[in-house]
């Protein structure tokens, strides 16, 4: 446990209330909560986690198992507190009332602890305290505000301590931390930033030893990256000119980060009903643009080129950005660290450097033009290029130079620490950049890109496998715009678009006859891949090393001096032989060849497996160098592994500001391990301006704290105890009954109290805490119709608008509306927006005159149609149901929670109690009237007044029947169906 936590457990038992602590990420927030679970003794009472995820439930156990070991291995006399458990809705009653009084410490959910707190299963003097993780998520009207309301309310003595590991989003509203703070009866705000004294202090006593490595991108990573700024900012000056947002937000560095979205939505969704489709489309763009910028970065060439073609046939009609002036570059250069398409003059292909020697396949022989599908002549050449990541063959430099320094250790018998395992832990950002380095370093790049490759083109072929689908739309392939402008065809002139077009449609069909060879070899080298997997794995990968082993020792030799300061030699030895070394390495003959010799694909594929099976015998004697004991680590699992492995190496392969300060930890509590960290930036990318601008970016959210927190305001009452944000409410209680003074000495009438009884499943949402706020009393109990009872004759059936659209998808809505109109004499459907967006489901100019069956107005007049008595309630926000809610309980009786139970329950005997329609009517004998031909909504009543049965309706004559459903024409359709004969089998 390092220096500082100390102080921030201190601080917090300093108050017995509790407080708010934020902190910067990755400094230990689970850590310091398992310190507080330590301290934590059976005898004060039960203590409560809540908000908490399932990876920092998973650390705070793990980090509390390790420090019991400890504990365990030193001989106390204090009692060894037990692991935290967690009550779930699986557990009965009586079983979670027996957790809560037992003393102990408990993962809960905010729902499952609301409703025991409404039902008084839980005593609120049997809990000693809160403790609230991310406590950036809550809001006045949460679930977890809710709780800490009516705890406090009767347990003024229970302490609650909320944690928030992310200040930016601190900062985010009006006051949001002063907001927050009142909302769990708070007073204390606790700031502990990176740059705080005892943090830095602790953290810079022993710092780890520190590698930054600048690898350059290759030149088409850097046309991409350029294309893709420039297109961003394009679209960031289409969006300046609607005047409808804060133009200070509106930076290209802001825009590399995904809280950009969500500052957009926030101040964009009160008028996103009068946006119009450009500007809504550029709110999405913008989020692609990031990805792109991201993913350039983080994948391979080959898997982003498969998101472009993803990107072009989703997006090509309706996105602003592939318009765009730079647009076609991005996907241009993709292509080229892919392949190159073209003419070969006298055997060379138009665009093709000297030093290259890659692949050629040709899809134009005259044995070809027969069975390919890609009708070209000879001179037509895909040449493959699979540009390898530049990082890649850094990290494996990065290994060896490791290796190299460990066997020199071992040779000069330096002591090493009993603690350092020798693993080297690779941390990249997700789980298959992980999978994809690993094969990179136990197989061979040029293996993986391989199979990268032709993955790709045999997606293709399952795509050309399904003509049916895309004949069906011709008319998306006659408009040339959105692939036009994704080939490049912005610059051409007009007479140079068909023969644009006829060589797009070249390339096409020379990938797809590339890819129908290489799934028909697939099938046919079965037996030779089994025969000889060694072989056909290892060849070029041998190959490419015993040609570049002499030329890296040398450079290596010449940079070590320099590798422990910052490496330079590095990034300046990746810079001079990446590029020769993955084009050349792994086939350097086989271009040569194949330009002098016009081979079909068939024979140049025998020829590369020949060469491969030769060189793999030539070097198969050779031993490879051994490479040290790795571990690859995704950064968005959150596992906290550092203190489970205790490696000694550490390479950042995708750096994040918060996995930097988890090894400052890691190597302040741990002093006797020499840890190494390598950082790995593409230099001059945006994942260096990215990094950079996070720090910034924390650092000035933290300052914006410290001011809010000078001038901070919380109401307390005379003991001291913060009023929470009810204080409002209060004082207008008071000057009411001031205002009342002259009738009857002030003496005020008893008001009876409201009951809202409310389904289990709403305690997801925030109304009930709103109800609650209201004066309301809530009841909480399992329904089988509706979600909130208002009267016993009151039902309502809440719709968010999301849930709204699916309920009418899925045909829930229907359904219920039919539950509540059979049990209820007032049905009532509540359609609820959200307050921070707009109050409408569409633009003006959006609703049609015609009833489409897409139209959310059509399916919502169908159901006001269908259903006569259901009444369609439209509320604003929270607090403006809460209020329909009490103008509709005016001079209404107080529900009946037993009969509210019961309700759509058959009973033993199958009678459904309350049921409207039942009490009067047949109600199968009405749904069956209802659906017989010339019935309809508006004459099916006076039907039944007419006649007693279903039977007594076949007897009725033709004039009785035309003056029942007010027509002739209705009482012939329904007289010809009762009339029909019975089909009989022959």
């Amino acid at each position: 446990m390092v220096q500082f936590h100390e102080h921030i457990v201190a601080e917090l038992l300093e108050d017995q209330n509790g407080g708010l602590v934020v902190l910067s990420a990755g400094l230990g927030l689970h850590k310091l909560i398992s310190s507080l679970l330590l301290l934590h003794h059976s005898s004060q009472g039960s203590l409560l986690i809540l908000s908490a995820s399932p990876s920092q439930r998973h650390a705070i156990v793990r980090n509390l198992e390790i420090a019991l070991q400890y504990e365990s291995s030193v001989p106390s006399t204090s009692e060894v507190p037990n692991l935290p458990s967690e009550i779930t809705s699986d557990l009965p009653a009586h079983q979670r009332l027996s957790l809560y009084t037992s003393g102990g410490v408990f993962f809960i959910t905010a729902r499952i602890l609301i409703v025991d707190l409404l039902t008084h299963r839980l005593p609120t003097t049997a809990v000693a305290g809160i403790l609230l993780l991310n406590a950036h998520s809550l809001s006045d009207t949460s679930t977890e505000a809710f709780i800490v309301r009516i705890i406090r309310s009767t347990n003024r003595s229970l302490y609650v301590r909320a944690f928030s590991d992310r200040p930016h989003a601190m900062v985010s509203g009006f006051a949001k931390a002063e907001r927050t703070l009142k909302c769990l009866w708070l007073r204390k705000l606790h700031l502990w930033p990176r740059f705080q004294v005892y943090v830095s202090q602790d953290l810079e006593r022993d710092p780890p030893e520190v590698v930054d490595i600048r690898v350059p991108m290759s030149p088409y990573m850097i046309g991409i990256q350029k294309a893709v700024l420039e297109v961003m900012d394009a679209c960031l000056k289409e969006m300046r000119k609607t005047n409808k947002v804060d133009v200070e937000d509106l930076t290209v560095e802001n825009g590399l980060f995904k809280s950009f979205d969500e500052i957009l939505r926030r101040q964009l969704d009160p008028i996103w009903h009068t946006l119009g489709k450009k500007t809504k489309q550029l709110v999405t763009d913008l989020k692609t643009l990031r990805k792109l910028l991201d993913y350039l970065v983080r994948y391979d060439a080959v898997t982003y080129l498969k998101y472009l073609d993803s990107l072009r046939a989703s997006e090509s009609f309706r996105s602003v950005w592939i318009f765009a002036e730079s647009s076609y570059k991005i996907f241009e250069y993709a292509k080229k660290r892919v392949y190159h398409f073209g003419r070969s003059d006298s055997g060379q292909l138009a665009g093709q450097s000297k030093s290259s020697a890659t692949r050629k396949r040709k899809a134009g022989d005259d044995k070809k033009d027969e069975d390919s599908s890609a009708s070209t002549s000879s001179r037509v050449v895909l040449q493959e290029v699979l540009e390898e990541e530049p990082k890649w063959k850094v990290l494996r430099d990065i290994l060896k130079e490791i290796q190299e320094e460990r066997e020199k250790e071992a040779t000069s018998g330096e002591v090493i620490a009993a603690e350092d395992t020798g693993i080297v832990l690779v941390a990249c950002k997700d789980e298959r950049s992980c999978v994809q380095l690993e094969n990179c370093i136990t197989n061979c790049p040029r293996k993986v890109m391989r199979e990268e490759w032709e993955n790709y083109l045999l997606s293709k072929v399952e795509l050309q496998a399904l003509p049916k689908q895309s004949k069906k739309k011709p008319k998306q392939q006659k408009q040339p715009k959105g692939f036009g402008v994704l080939d490049g065809v912005v610059l051409a002139a007009s007479g140079q678009k068909a023969e644009i077009s006829s060589a797009n449609k070249q390339e096409h069909d020379a990938l797809l006859a590339v890819a129908s060879e290489i799934s028909k070899k697939a099938k046919k080298d079965t037996v030779i891949e089994e025969t000889l997997p060694n072989s056909m794995d290892g060849g070029e990968c041998d190959n490419g090393k015993g040609k570049g082993k002499k030329r890296r020792k040398k450079k290596t030799e010449t940079g070590k001096s320099g590798c422990d300061s910052a490496t330079v030699d590095i990034s300046h030895r990746v810079a001079s032989s990446t590029n020769e070394e993955q084009m050349n390495g792994c086939c350097p003959a086989l271009a040569g060849s194949s330009a002098g010799n016009a081979v079909n694909d068939a024979s140049l594929n025998e020829a590369l497996l020949q060469k491969d099976e030769k060189t793999f015998g030539s070097e198969s004697s050779t031993k490879t160098k051994q490479l040290p004991p790795m571990h690859f680590y995704a950064l968005e699992t959150n596992q906290h592994i550092l203190d489970i492995l205790k490696p000694s190496v550490i390479i950042v392969y995708h750096p994040e500001i918060a996995f930097v300060r988890e090894i400052e930890i890691y190597k302040a509590e741990n002093p006797s391990i020499k840890v190494k960290v390598y950082f790995l930036f593409y230099e001059d990318s945006t994942e260096v301006q990215k990094f950079e601008a996070s720090v910034r970016r924390e650092n000035g959210a933290f300052e914006s704290l410290i001011r809010q927190k000078s001038l901070m305001i919380i109401p307390v009452d005379q003991d001291g105890h913060c009023t929470g944000l009810d204080s409002s409410v209060d004082t207008q209680s008071i000057l009411s009954q001031n205002l009342m003074t002259r009738k009857a000495g002030g003496r005020k009438e008893a008001q009876k109290e409201m009951q809202v009884i409310v389904d289990m499943r709403e305690f997801m949402s925030s109304l009930p805490n709103v109800l609650h706020q209201k004066g309301m009393r809530i009841i909480p109990v399992t329904l089988e119709v509706g979600d909130y009872i208002l009267s016993p004759l009151i039902c309502v059936e809440r719709k968010s608008i999301q849930d709204l659209f699916g309920s009418f998808a899925s045909g829930r809505l229907f359904h219920q509306a039919e539950m509540m109109s059979r049990y209820y004499r007032i049905p009532v459907l509540l359609i609820e927006f959200s307050q921070d967006k707009s109050f409408s489901f569409q633009s003006a100019s959006e609703i049609g005159d015609d009833v489409t069956p897409n139209s959310i107005i059509s399916k919502l007049s169908l159901l006001a149609l269908h259903f006569p008595r259901l009444r369609i309630v439209w509320s604003r926000s929270l607090h403006a149901t809460a209020e329909i809610f009490a103008s509709l309980k005016a001079n209404q009786d107080e529900p009946d929670e037993v009969k509210a139970i019961r309700v759509g329950v058959p009973s033993e005997e199958g009678v459904v109690e309350n049921d409207v329609r039942a009490e009067n009517y047949n109600t199968s004998a009405v749904e069956f009237l209802r659906r017989l031909p010339g019935v309809t909504d508006a004459n099916y009543r006076t039907i039944m007044d007419g006649c007693k049965s279903l039977a007594d309706l076949a007897l009725l004559p033709m004039e009785r029947l035309a003056e029942l459903m007010g027509g002739q024409k209705a009482a012939k359709t329904l007289r010809d169906f009762l009339d029909a004969k019975y089909p009989t089998m022959v």
